[in-house]
């Protein structure tokens, strides 16, 4: 059974205005996001001050955590000053959907002030802190500013909508619409399809992207479906929306598995670049019988979000005719499995290539998107995690140079490099050693 663990939110109010945080781009979770301030109730938190009457009917140990939440965040210390505090209401509990490895059953509070000092954000987590009306965050969300996780949003919509709300159904996620897949939207316009696929671990899913404003062209980007449950499921979901294409990033068969069914059954073109066209073509030969194929490269626009071009980007490396998508903007991109949200890349000859698998990470880096998708994991607030993944990669090279110069073979590299690594993952991890060492031979480092 999957862990749950208390933690707590600290919806602040004063004079009509709503705190939220935006979460430093390092951080493991919610990275860019903003957020309200809270975090987990500690063991210390079951001990200590008893707090006024202002919080008299809800358990102490939250009371504490969440006070102290807010210090440690924002520095103000509401516990010192408890007349700062004009009145306190529980709004609800959102806990994490399963199949989450941690479930977080998070209390919501609205703590509305009297006065409130200069805020200080705590930089190991925080990179800014900003007040605004719930009807004010709730346009930026609307025009694609914001990343907010569900709970956010739902609270902030439901304080829009009325600003005395005792609570906030949505918060539980039973009470949000029942799509038959779970469907998120942290960024207005690209909805996030969660798909069960066959993918590799720990991975389970693989996102499925809707883009497309209404009434415009509206683009389905790597359906996978696992089986005919889960397609059926995911029918049911389109179906809401409708579209007019299906776009698959690259060749891999957990991004496009049954892709080819489901643009017949929609009578929709399958659109891809001439690559990934011609290799799923070598592995499946009738897999595009009855379908047009529209051939995609650098530039091309395939829908609009916000009134933007979505346009296609070429990133090559993990596969070579792999597509990422961003529009005119540069609000978000799409980058299918040039990074990864959950587990690590594997660049795997012959469709992968190391030194352009770098090349394509400095392009993306360098056009400094506000918000990343990658096709496994949540979305990520700006490009730290590509710079993080580029440098790692570095540090493998030069890892594996070292190793290779002392005269190991790569199958003498593997337990000294991936030592933690579960042992069914030790075939990819010699691939990317393989495509490492190839990469070095290419320029010259090495010879032989």
């Amino acid at each position: 059974m999957n862990k749950i663990v208390d933690a707590v939110t600290a919806v602040l109010c004063h004079q009509g205005q709503i705190l939220l945080v935006r979460r430093q781009p390092f951080l493991r979770a919610f990275s860019g996001y903003h957020a309200f301030p809270g975090g987990k109730v500690d063991p210390e938190d079951a001990q200590g001050a008893t707090p006024d009457a202002r919080w008299h009917g809800f358990d102490p140990r939250i009371v504490r955590a969440l006070l102290r939440e807010i210090s440690e965040e924002v520095n103000l210390d509401l516990a010192a000053h408890p007349d700062w505090i004009k009145a306190v209401r529980h709004l609800g509990i959102a806990l994490t959907p399963a199949p989450a490895p941690v479930r977080f059953n998070t209390h919501f509070f609205h703590v509305e002030l009297d006065h409130c000092d200069t805020l200080t954000p705590d930089l190991h987590e925080i990179s800014d802190c900003e007040w605004a009306s719930a009807a004010q965050w709730g346009q930026r969300y609307e025009e694609g500013e914001v990343l907010l996780a569900p709970p956010t949003l739902h609270t902030l919509q439901a304080l829009a909508a009325d600003a005395n709300a005792i609570s906030v159904p949505a918060l539980a996620h039973e009470n949000r619409f029942p799509y038959e897949l779970p469907l998120l939207e942290t960024l207005r316009g690209v909805r996030q399809i969660l798909v069960r696929s066959h993918t590799l671990p720990p991975a389970q899913h693989t996102n499925c992207f809707l883009l497309g404003d209404a009434q415009t062209h509206r683009v389905l980007v790597d359906p996978s479906p696992a089986d005919e449950d889960e397609l059926e499921r995911l029918v049911a979901v389109v179906g809401r929306f409708g579209i007019h294409e299906i776009f698959i990033t690259h060749h891999h068969a957990d991004h496009h598995e049954r892709a080819n069914v489901l643009a017949r059954r929609l009578q929709v073109p399958i659109g891809m670049s001439a690559d990934t066209q011609t290799r799923i073509r070598a592995r499946q030969p009738h897999y595009f019988d009855e379908l047009t194929v529209n051939a995609y490269q650098q530039g091309d626009a395939v829908c609009r979000w916000q009134g933007h071009a979505v346009r296609v980007l070429e990133v090559p490396g993990h596969d070579e005719g792999q597509l990422a998508l961003m529009p005119d903007n540069r609000a978000w991109c799409i980058v299918g499995d040039l990074i990864q949200g959950i587990g690590t890349v594997v660049i795997a000859e012959p469709e992968g290539h190391m030194g352009r698998y770098y090349q394509s990470l400095e392009k993306i880096i360098a056009l400094a998107p506000r918000a990343i998708f990658p096709s496994h994991g949540m979305a990520l607030g700006g490009t730290y995690r590509l710079s993080a993944t580029l440098k790692h990669r570095q540090q493998r090279e030069q890892q594996i140079l070292m190793l290779h110069q002392q005269g190991h073979d790569p199958d003498a590299m593997l337990p000294i490099i991936y030592a933690e690594v579960d042992p069914r993952l030790l075939p990819l991890a010699r691939m990317n050693i393989l495509s490492h060492l190839h990469k070095l031979r290419e320029e010259g480092v090495i010879h032989g």
